[in-house]
């Protein structure tokens, strides 16, 4: 059992996907926090790990609300001293095209996914970084990383996690904390409508719960975008081609667009270790070019 003596916390774990996961980790040996909107829910699947022989605690709380979510962790840390995981699972769905889509429904999904996702890896942040031990778990999706229709308010929500991932990563690398995405595919109440029938069958939550260890065990990897359904499992990376520099004339644009292909060029492209990679390439680039310049003269 991996994770034996780790203490987790589940979001949106009163059924589906986030159920799945607190079931998979509580088998693998982990103290689980079950947490969902609904309090009958979560007791549910607390109810299920104690039966199992697992250990779990059911806490009702809207991930949204701050104030709740410090007394979630508060009341874990009294019972068990620590937080090793957290798993950002909580998210709703208000799926339409962006012609139809109101402001208020764009805002409460990227509210819930996002900013839900921010205020619960708040509350455990100082806590990981005292401890000098800390896994998180961003639940992002296909449709951030390369867009679904219908879903602008969900896609801007899942792909903006990746980019709180990659940041809490570099800031928590030096305190043994480390955070990463899962990008899952499931059959769940949320994606009822979304799936063919044939292919929801396939799709069983609890083949995407395996990828969990991977991404919060001792080892886990920090940084990673873990793709996982149907038992099937992927990496997805975001990436930056070589380039081409063209200089800052007044013909910039026109250089630009009859550049495009080797500008698009994926040959050589690369996974930047940090945000200023772009920027230091491109200033090393214009001093190359500039001494070009100045040797053609």
């Amino acid at each position: 059992m991996s994770l034996k003596g780790r203490v987790a916390i589940v979001t949106g774990a009163g059924g589906g996907l986030g159920r799945a996961h607190a079931l998979y980790l509580a088998s693998q040996g982990a103290r689980v926090v079950v947490n969902d909107l609904a309090q009958a829910a979560a007791d549910r699947v607390a109810e299920e790990i104690r039966a199992a022989g697992g250990e779990a605690l059911a806490i009702a709380a809207s991930v949204t609300d701050e104030v709740a979510v410090a007394s979630m962790v508060d009341r874990t840390v009294v019972a068990w001293g620590r937080i090793d995981i957290l798993v950002n699972n909580a998210g709703i769905l208000r799926d339409k095209s962006f012609a139809k889509m109101t402001m208020d429904d764009f805002r409460l999904v990227v509210d819930v996914h996002l900013m839900g996702a921010a205020v619960c890896c708040k509350a455990v942040w100082e806590l990981m970084r005292e401890q000098r031990y800390g896994r998180i778990v961003m639940t992002t999706s296909s449709s951030g990383l390369y867009g679904n229709f219908g879903q602008a308010n969900y896609g801007a929500a899942k792909m903006a996690l990746v980019g709180l991932m990659q940041t809490l990563a570099i800031e928590g690398e030096k305190y043994g904390v480390r955070v990463n995405c899962l990008a899952p595919t499931a059959a769940t109440q949320m994606t009822e409508g979304v799936l063919a029938q044939s292919s929801l069958e396939l799709l069983d939550p609890a083949l995407v719960s395996p990828a969990l260890l991977a991404l919060v065990g001792e080892d886990a990897p920090t940084r990673a975008v873990l793709c996982a359904g149907a038992g099937h499992f992927a990496r997805a990376s975001v990436t930056l081609s070589e380039g081409v520099y063209v200089g800052g004339g007044a013909d910039a644009g026109q250089q630009v667009v009859a550049n495009w292909d080797g500008i698009s060029d994926r040959t050589g492209e690369i996974v930047p270790d940090y945000g200023f990679t772009q920027a230091e390439r491109e200033v090393a680039s214009a001093g190359l070019g500039a001494k070009v310049a100045a040797a053609r003269r």
